[in-house]
């Protein structure tokens, strides 16, 4: 799974990365007996399901089935590939990777593609140095300081400068080994009829936009004269999406755990502003409207958003839109609103950003308040039917929230104002639930986290499918019980996936290793058996098990394999006397078929 990166790499930064530090980054997790249990963060629920073994160093959710260990928690989480997890935990391990061991290879990344990534890499650093080191910088980084800026948000978000001239950065890249066409379809030149090159952002400030890893993708570049257009983006590249990042999400990570809560601007000015002002916790869209794929993206991390958009017209409707798609997916939605038209950057130069957290972000109104002070502007509640149009829109927002007690809540508050009956309101939101096919979300929840569980545990299985069920438990545990077993009946375990799982297991024990899950684990390439052997693995087992209890369950193992091999062989001498046209002896092996399987049942 490697690849070229040695296995003993591998190992070493896996056992040098505790897998209850890595989740707990990303969920809470408490600590209840061995194991600490969280919310899973790959399936909505609101009973914790989602189990972390340190001893084992592995995670299993009883509730999705998902599992494995500290490599496949960040490629699940983060949708990293196996190279990248790898680095990350080497970088946060502290442990150096040889420069070989750093290029993802053609399979994680095209050549072309890394390219691209390398060339913005370099360029975030010149246009960096440029703005702070150059004669025509000057300009730039003065106009930075007359927004506010200072010298250390600057080197923070790696700020830079693009120089007036259509060469230079043509003449560095090229120096650097990078083709120009490339460096085109990179977004970072452009090109015209004749064929020749010039800088995309010349005469620019330059604003690196990163990925969630960190790594430059795009630059946004402002105009400081009359140049036009003001604003200058990136074009949507092999490497950068529009749609699919969040600006300053990779440095706001840690504050949107800590608070457990984000902030969501639309602009990255507003985002540095906040930082500035002591607001870590703020990321924004790219220019565009959010995207599913964003919303999720902060689902994976936070319960509670905030929307914070401009306070003009066009801002109050972005925030709509934004605030519909957070509510969809399960948030906890707020919308704050800047007055007079301001935007939050201008808001904060003007006032602070005590006065923004003390006014805007600690008033933000829930995503019902905010819906109905929206939905009134379009209607005037003196007219009858204006009234009735607009409690009809609030009622169908109020049928969309999970809990009855918000529900009922603002159902009061809407009963109270215009005077109606509290009961009459209410038929009319179960009304729209039900024609839109809306259950509680007690009734969902309780399905979710049940039906993987009922699946196996609460089902009664049969003597010998548990027998293997816990004889690979103890396997797993104990390298002598393998052994033992492998001795005594080898892959003759009856369930397809367990012949799976102890073949596995017997070859990695053959090559010298000791007990570890999550290192073996690694072995096993389809997710669903792995999925298996990790919950066999995190199965509640005695620290001691006596001999007469691993014999049982061999016995029970053995006895079912031998049961189904006789059923197998006159199965087999049916088919024989069919074909021999003998149709007593068909006959009578049909009977002892019968009775053989009818023994194997009740058995």
């Amino acid at each position: 799974m490697a690849g070229h990166i040695p296995d003993e790499k591998v190992d070493e930064i896996r056992t040098s990365s505790d897998i209850v530090e890595v989740i707990g980054d990303y969920i809470d997790l408490k600590k209840q007996g061995r194991n600490y249990f969280g919310l899973c963060p790959f399936h909505g629920e609101n009973t914790p399901s989602f189990s972390v073994s340190q001893d084992k160093q592995i995670f299993h959710c009883f509730g999705c089935g998902k599992g494995g260990n500290v490599y496949t928690f960040l490629m699940e989480m983060e949708g990293f590939s196996f190279v990248q997890a790898l680095k990350q935990l080497a970088e946060q391990s502290g442990i150096e990777l040889p420069e070989q061991m750093t290029d993802e290879g053609p399979a994680e990344r095209s050549q072309e593609s890394q390219s691209m990534l390398e060339a913005h890499q370099w360029l975030t650093k010149l246009y960096h140095h440029l703005l702070k080191n150059s004669k025509e910088g000057q300009e730039a980084y003065q106009y930075l300081m007359d927004r506010g800026f200072t010298d250390e948000t600057i080197q923070k978000y790696q700020i830079g400068f693009s120089p007036n001239s259509k060469d230079f950065v043509v003449t560095f890249l090229e120096k650097k080994g990078y083709h120009p066409q490339t460096m085109v379809k990179a977004g970072l030149l452009s090109t015209n009829d004749h064929g020749d090159y010039a800088d995309r952002f010349r005469g620019r400030v330059i604003f690196p936009l990163r990925n969630h890893l960190g790594k430059t993708v795009a630059f946004a570049g402002r105009s400081i004269g009359e140049q036009e257009p003001k604003y200058l983006n990136s074009p949507e590249t092999e490497l950068f999406h529009k749609g699919r990042l969040l600006y300053n999400f990779d440095l706001a990570r840690s504050a949107i755990r800590k608070e457990k809560s984000v902030l969501l601007f639309e602009g990255f000015g507003d985002v540095i502003t906040a930082d500035q002002a002591g607001i870590h916790n703020a990321v924004a869209t790219m220019g565009t409207a959010l995207s599913s794929s964003q919303a999720n993206l902060l689902k994976r991390y936070v319960e509670q958003v905030i929307i914070c958009y401009d306070g003009d017209r066009a801002g109050i409707e972005a925030a709509v839109k934004a605030a519909k798609l957070v509510k969809s997916i399960g948030c906890h939605t707020y919308v704050a609103r800047v007055p007079d038209g301001l935007d939050p950057d201008d808001f904060i130069q003007k006032n602070g950003g005590e006065r923004f957290r003390r006014e805007i972000i600690d008033t933000s109104d829930t995503y019902i308040s905010f819906m109905m002070s929206y939905l009134r502007r379009d209607y005037n509640l003196q007219l009858e039917g204006d009234r009735i149009t607009y409690i009809e829109k609030v009622l169908q927002e109020i049928a969309v929230l999970d809990r009855a007690v918000e529900r009922e809540h603002y159902l009061n508050e809407l009963a109270a104002e215009f005077k109606m009956a509290l009961d009459t309101l209410k038929e009319e939101v179960q009304r729209i639930r039900g024609k839109s096919g809306v259950k509680d979300n007690e009734t969902r929840n309780r399905y979710t986290n049940h039906t993987r569980k009922s699946s196996v545990q609460n089902k009664l299985l049969p003597a010998f499918h548990n027998a293997e069920r816990k004889l690979i438990a103890y396997m797993l545990k104990d390298p002598y019980i393998a052994d033992k077993v492998q001795k005594e009946i080898g892959g003759a375990f009856n369930i397809e996936d367990h012949q799976v799982i102890v073949t596995h297991l017997y070859a990695y024990y053959e090559d010298g290793n000791e007990s570890d899950i999550s290192q073996f684990v690694e072995l096993i390439e389809d997710p669903a058996v792995k999925s298996l052997a990790i919950e066999l693995a995190m199965a509640p087992i005695s620290e001691e098990v006596s001999d007469q209890e691993i014999n049982d369950y061999i016995s029970w193992i053995r006895a079912e394999y031998w049961d189904l091999t006789d059923i197998k062989n006159l199965e087999a001498e049916l088919k024989k006397a069919e074909q021999q046209k003998d149709p007593i002896k068909a006959a009578e092996i049909a009977m002892d078929l019968i009775k053989r399987k009818k023994e194997l049942k009740n058995n």
